[in-house]
């Protein structure tokens, strides 16, 4: 047995959950689930084991195994439901339960009906309607709805309540009118009235009913009625497992375990000894040269890592190079990371093709850094582009491990341009006001403070000017006449004077 397994095996909790079985492509073989991870877990490496299995297709499945990921949930019923959602996700080969798009049921009930009824579902269809669930245990769940029909007097799925004249409603027409004790005709806010205990008991509170009929059972028992005393503990049981709570499996969840199965095929696809858990990614922008910018983002485990987002102004030239701005920003990060003692991560990737990538290496190589494993993705046709001259390689458009790649790739693109666009309007706010003499930087700040925005100190009237502070009657006159001059596209009654004349003047 590989190391790195048996010291994974010897961490495991002994906690209910779920684990997902690896084989070498990282691609998910099998998904179960677990009373105790660490005991179940551990049969499939125990040596004794494999020698004593007579079904093939276990053998098979242990031969192809060679990793495992696990996840802790709070409750057997919680690890039955997550090990629904990731069968349906993965679709193991090895798994033969729960592969096809049968979900666990869930409780519906639509508040646009005049007397709602409580409804079986499997899927979440409506974003009307309240639902609750989904519930692991199914028999104990129709027992529960069996229950609060009794108890409370709703309605069920099979009823198709009358109307009466009298602005009533008789709930049932058959035999069940006399078969249930609550009274068969109600009004709409009598109805209403049973169905919020309904829904009281279903959001958790179940403490009382649960007592009566835990009451009820002693009795039973007290009085040698053994038979009744466990028809009423099985009510219990079915009321209890019905409203435990259990976690909902978001999106977020089995996004998470999608990351890491992404991370892992990158690690196949570029022949990496370890999994790149940690990613940084760079990018550069500019607009023809001007605010030449730089950005890095990192991802760990396949999701980004924002509070180690950084950002760049380049300060080694000023223009329009590539080239060199992605040489400087990638020397200036990792040898600070030297300096500070900081791991290198498991994989840089670089915006861009060759060209690029040369331009990071070469800063590995002047301040004689450790070279990490190094990538670039060039967008042209989204090829992986090596920097110890392997072959670029092409994977196809939906492979995961090219998902992986495309998206630390956008999010560095996205982040670079906003910061450029910050610089620009920075700026371009800053540029306009140094070109009218007579305004320090507080009197800068305290305009734009002001009135917020460039564009709302263009259309500014006199009197809204001067009651900006250090702003006085002769410089408001002045400057007004500035701000109608360079606002765009201006229909005022004041001269035109372009701000080439207005720059001479206050030379």
């Amino acid at each position: 047995m590989q190391s790195h397994l048996k010291t994974k095996l010897r961490q495991l909790p002994n906690k209910p959950g779920i684990y997902r079985m690896l084989d070498a492509h990282g691609v998910t073989v099998y998904v179960g689930k677990a009373k105790n991870l660490k005991k179940r877990v551990s049969t499939y490496f125990q040596a004794a084991r494999r020698s004593q299995l007579v079904q093939v297709k276990i053998r098979a499945l242990i031969e192809q195994i060679n990793d495992f990921e696990i996840q802790t949930v709070a409750s057997e019923s919680e690890a039955l439901l997550l090990e629904n959602q990731l069968i349906k996700k993965y679709k193991p080969r090895y798994n033969t339960d729960l592969t096809d798009d049968k979900q666990f049921l869930m409780i519906r009930l639509d508040p646009r009906e005049t007397l709602p009824r409580f409804c079986l579902t499997r899927n979440r269809t409506d974003r009307h309607a309240r639902y609750y669930g989904p519930f692991a245990h199914s028999s104990q769940l129709r027992t529960t709805l069996t229950e609060l029909r009794r108890k409370f007097g709703i309605l069920l799925q099979d009823a198709k309540p009358k109307r009466l004249k009298n602005d009533s409603w008789q709930l049932y027409t058959d035999l069940r009118a006399e078969l249930f004790p609550h009274p068969n005709e109600v009004t709409q806010e009598t109805y209403q009235e049973r169905l919020e205990q309904a829904c009281h008991f279903l959001d958790g509170k179940s403490a009382e009913w649960l007592g009566e009929l835990k009451s009820q059972m002693r009795a039973a028992a007290d009085q040698r009625n053994y038979e009744v005393a466990a028809r009423v503990r099985d009510r219990i049981t079915a009321l209890e497992l019905t409203v435990k709570r259990t976690r909902k499996f978001e999106r977020n969840q089995t996004h998470q375990i999608a990351s890491i199965r992404s991370v892992a095929s990158l690690q196949a696809c570029l022949n990496l000894s370890e999994p790149p858990d940690t990613m940084e990614c760079f990018d550069i922008s500019h607009i023809s040269g001007s605010f030449c910018v730089a950005s890095m983002v990192q991802f760990r485990q396949g999701r980004p890592e924002r509070k180690h987002y950084r950002r760049y102004k380049i300060q080694s030239f000023v223009g329009n190079d590539d080239f060199r701005a992605m040489q400087e920003v990638v020397g200036r990060r990792y040898l600070r990371l030297m300096k500070e003692h900081k791991p290198y991560p498991d994989l840089v990737v670089i915006d861009g093709g060759l060209g690029q990538v040369s331009s990071a290496l070469r800063a590995f190589m002047e301040h004689q850094l450790p070279l990490p494993n190094l990538i670039g993705l060039a967008k042209k046709n989204e090829t992986i582009i090596f920097s110890d001259g392997r072959e670029p390689l092409q994977l196809e458009h939906h492979h995961p491990a090219l998902r992986l790649l495309q998206y630390i790739r956008d999010e560095a693109h996205h982040f670079a341009n906003a910061f450029n666009a910050e610089l620009r309007s920075k700026r371009l706010k800053e540029s306009i006001l140094d070109q009218f003499e007579g305004l320090g930087t507080s009197r800068k700040q305290a305009l734009l403070h002001h009135f917020g925005t460039i564009e709302k100190l263009q259309s500014a009237e006199l009197q809204q000017l001067t009651e900006v502070k250090g702003i006085g009657p002769i410089i408001a006159k002045n400057l007004l006449r500035f701000l109608r001059a360079t606002r765009p596209s201006s229909k005022t009654d004041c001269p035109q004077i372009p701000s080439q004349q207005w720059g001479q003047q206050h030379q």
